[in-house]
């Protein structure tokens, strides 16, 4: 589990990089100044995610924990729903897709799953033997 966790990571971490770059660049001429702040705060959100579930997935090799397993899971999902959902909801007027109402609850839906993440690794630093 522990080399998936880091390979979404490192995944993670370089698609924030070219989605970072890419909102800089080439939208922001094409959306307007509270579609880039969104994409912005899901390029945040992705980059510092990618960057814990690297610490998830190192403290793997030292804490076997079956929290620490769920934490690096609902991390990976969690940034996929939240930062996915924004950057679609961001640049939904350069899409065919029409409004997308249905990517309304998946925002809060993704935060939510990050907050359980965040728990979850709470409980399996609480229970190690550090």
């Amino acid at each position: 589990m522990h080399k998936t966790i880091l390979c979404i990571a490192a995944f993670y971490g370089g698609l924030a990089v070219v989605l970072g770059a890419f909102g800089a660049h080439a939208l922001k001429a094409r959306l307007d100044a509270d579609a880039l702040a969104a994409w912005h705060t899901a390029v945040q959100y992705q980059f510092t995610h990618a960057l814990v579930m690297l610490l998830i997935g190192l403290f793997m090799f030292h804490i076997p924990s079956r929290a620490l397993n769920v934490s690096g899971v609902t991390m990976a999902v969690g940034t996929a729903l939240f930062s996915g959902s924004i950057y679609l909801l961001a640049s939904r007027s350069l899409l065919p897709f029409g409004q997308m109402r249905f990517l309304g609850p998946i925002t809060p839906l993704g935060g939510l799953t990050l907050i359980v993440g965040w728990g979850a690794l709470l409980t399996a630093l609480l229970r190690a033997r550090l």
